[in-house]
């Protein structure tokens, strides 16, 4: 597998979590690291339990993975000790030193401002926590008592186990369209989602990359304001089996139809190399707890097919249910 780096293709939401969960298994990942800051969850179901992380990599369900938060991160120390606690992971996950520290005040100053408001942040304090970095006034991970026990070089302990040959997934949160850069601005978070901005901040570079897999859903859904082509009305949503709420907020989520032109765009910016896509039964219930592609019906196949072509990449995990198990991989046919 060597090193894969997993991004989202539209606005978040694309279930991120069970893929990167069923590779830490499946592939028995030796090193994950997870870049983005708190203002993302991503939704594991493991040993009966629901899981929205937004600081602990998904890929603890290995226990034999170690887990990294890269230097580009932007911790929230109250968040991620509670993770840890809940994961029962405090021997195996590593905070590069230096990553910078969201504050109480940054949190503050989110939620009371007018700007923000208007743009539908979570307010968590993750624009301000940015700007302060920015400004080189930010503290660091390395500043923080309770923090000491886990600090660490993540970059250095990425770039040896790509270098002896170890698996090694970085894990991007959000997706593309939320981008400062690249996304629906000014309606995007504080900063760049896409995989090359994964690679910068956990240290690793391009050449060191194996696979970029860039997860899309079968249906859009984005949480707070700014543009959603082909929006739906939440009863048509909840009509079709796609109205969702968000995993770390509880904020509905706005829906609409797969935009291929969309995917494209988002494939050719992130240099995907593979794709997946989730929730496959929720459009053609047909293809429920499917494993196999000759399972699904002609019309999900056609839809994949689809996909591809709109991509220029093979899609090979398709989600078909709820379980973390319920995946069809073809990745050793295709």
């Amino acid at each position: 597998m060597g090193c894969t780096v997993v991004v989202g293709g539209f606005w978040g939401d694309e279930g991120k979590g069970k893929i990167i969960s069923y590779l830490a298994v499946k592939d028995k990942i030796d090193v994950s690291v997870r870049a983005g800051s708190v203002n993302a969850a991503h939704t594991i179901y493991h040993d009966g339990k629901r899981f929205a992380l937004h600081m602990v990599p998904s890929t603890f369900v290995y226990d034999k993975c170690r887990l990294l938060i890269g230097a580009g991160a932007n911790i929230h120390v109250p968040q991620l000790l509670k993770e840890i606690r809940e994961t029962n992971v405090e021997g195996r996950i590593g905070v590069d030193k230096q990553a910078s520290i969201i504050e109480s005040i940054h949190s503050t100053t989110d939620k009371s401002d007018s700007h923000s408001k208007k743009i539908g942040t979570t307010g968590w304090g993750v624009g301000p926590a940015i700007q302060e970095r920015a400004k080189r006034t930010a503290k660091l991970a390395s500043d923080i008592l309770d923090l000491k026990q886990f600090l660490t070089d993540a970059a250095k302990e990425t770039n040896s186990a790509i270098d002896v040959g170890k698996t090694v997934l970085l894990e991007g949160t959000q997706g593309l369209m939320l981008s400062l850069f690249h996304g629906s601005y000014p309606y995007v978070t504080s900063r760049d989602t896409s995989a090359a901005a994964v690679c910068s901040e956990v240290g690793v570079g391009p050449s060191n990359v194996d696979t970029v897999l860039v997860v899309y859903k079968a249906f859009i859904t984005r949480v707070g304001a700014g543009d959603l082509p082909g929006e739906l009305s939440k009863e048509d949503a909840i009509r079709r089996g796609w109205f969702e709420t968000a995993a770390g907020t509880g904020r509905d989520r706005r829906s609409a139809p797969f935009n291929f032109e969309l995917a494209r765009r988002v494939a050719k910016i992130n240099g995907a190399t593979e794709v997946a896509v989730t929730k496959l039964d929720i459009l053609y219930p047909d293809s429920k707890e499917a494993t196999h592609y000759d399972a699904l019906p002609k019309e999900a196949k056609n839809f994949i097919e689809q996909v591809e072509k709109a991509t220029g990449a093979p899609v090979t995990l398709i989600g078909t249910g709820p379980g973390a198990l319920d995946i069809v991989d073809r990745r050793s046919s295709l």
